[in-house]
């Protein structure tokens, strides 16, 4: 009689795991090569990855009730800690390209804004089910209550990080609360119009920005107006200088450099600017060609399909758990799209990284905490469906 395989052996989620690392490892070693910055940042990936790996152990010593009792504190301590960054002196908050967003400690950069995405979604997750388990014959007054819920606990860390100012991160958490507030069943009527009012919102103001951009800078102030340019360069790169397009540039001319196949491992002939983090995936176009690029999509679209399935199958034993995978997916697909369109052109240059490829500490931490998470679910999903089929 064969030996019954651990519920804590997930071997779908250990493999993409896996993958993911190696071409996150491959890329940023093939960026190293670029030599813009002294340091070897394979090195300090593996340590990160060590430290995810951790995290993500430590997850398994709590069940899901245990994490939708504690997730209160655990998001009020994120929101701390984001109001802790903004009146702390510059010796251990510097501020970068006018941004208050990290811890600078010797030897350690921390950027709370992306912790606080999963203890926000953690929340979110335990107040959607929470409030589902009250209202089960939800109506139009239960669901414009549940639309405040959620957007009220993303109010709070949005206004926190716009303090720093954190326009991309802010960004995120929206689309975020988007992607939540469609999934948690209610009325597509409410919803029809509230993405109505906000495409519109965001036209007017997008439409405003292009044809004035000048008085566009002083409102948002001399410290934010490069994020303008960024606009006015996605809209209109053709005329915009030579600088304000470089990074579009370098990036299309790394991708297209790669061809079919790409040049290989340390052959690398295009220095883009941050090639590391932001711009990573023109380095994997021009590493591994056009197949290499559309397999690591590949990698991200079997990951998302997998956290869609088992949010689904999750839903009648633990719907917190479902909203956890949903919430996990969003910001997964909102830093892919986000990040992989800037490369290719198709959307604005912002700071967000390609997660679980770039580089980076706090990046890297904050989605092992998501995988640890989703990885607690599949573990209950399968203890779940072992005592149904006994």
């Amino acid at each position: 009689m064969s030996k019954k395989q651990s519920f804590y052996i997930q071997n779908d989620l250990i493999t993409l795991f896996i993958l993911f690392v190696s071409v996150s490892l491959l890329a940023v070693y093939n960026a190293q090569q670029l030599e813009q910055y002294d340091e070897n940042f394979v090195l300090k990936q593996i340590v990160w990855f060590t430290i995810g790996i951790c995290i993500i152990a430590a997850i398994q010593y709590f069940d899901l009730d245990q994490l939708y009792k504690a997730s209160i504190f655990i998001y009020l301590t994120g929101l701390l800690v984001l109001a802790i960054l903004l009146v702390s002196p510059e010796s251990i908050a510097k501020p970068v390209n006018g941004a208050k967003s990290w811890f600078t400690l010797p030897g350690l950069s921390l950027q709370p804004g992306e912790f606080a995405k999963m203890t926000t979604v953690l929340y979110t997750a335990a107040v959607i089910s929470k409030h589902k388990e009250k209202y089960a014959a939800s109506n139009l007054k239960s669901d414009f209550l549940l639309l405040f819920k959620i957007l009220g606990l993303t109010a709070l860390p949005v206004m926190l990080i716009m303090l720093q100012p954190d326009f991309g991160t802010a960004m995120v958490y929206l689309f975020v609360c988007g992607m939540l507030i469609i999934l948690s069943g209610i009325s597509w009527k409410i919803i029809g119009s509230l993405i109505l009012g906000i495409s519109s919102l965001i036209g007017v103001v997008l439409g405003f920005i292009v044809r004035f951009p000048d008085i566009a800078k002083e409102i948002v102030g001399s410290s934010n107006a490069y994020q303008i340019d960024r606009i006015m360069t996605w809209f209109n790169p053709d005329q915009q200088s030579a600088d304000a397009t470089f990074n579009f540039d370098r990036a299309h001319m790394a991708l297209g450099s790669g061809q079919l196949f790409g040049k290989g491992i340390g052959s690398l002939q295009v220095a883009t600017p941050e090639a590391q983090t932001d711009f990573i995936f023109s380095v994997i176009g021009e590493s591994f060609g056009f197949i290499g690029s559309a397999l690591v999509i590949f990698l991200y679209f079997m990951l998302l399909y997998k956290l869609v399935t088992l949010g689904l199958s999750m839903f009648k034993h633990s719907p917190f758990g479902s909203y956890v995978c949903f919430g996990f997916m969003s910001i997964l697909l909102v830093h892919v799209f986000q990040n992989v369109g800037m490369n290719l052109g198709i959307m604005p240059i912002t700071g967000i990284p390609l997660l679980l490829i770039s580089y980076g500490g706090s990046s890297v931490l904050s989605t092992m905490i998501g995988l640890g998470l989703v990885y607690r679910v599949a573990v209950e999903h399968s203890i779940q469906n072992d005592y149904l089929f006994k």
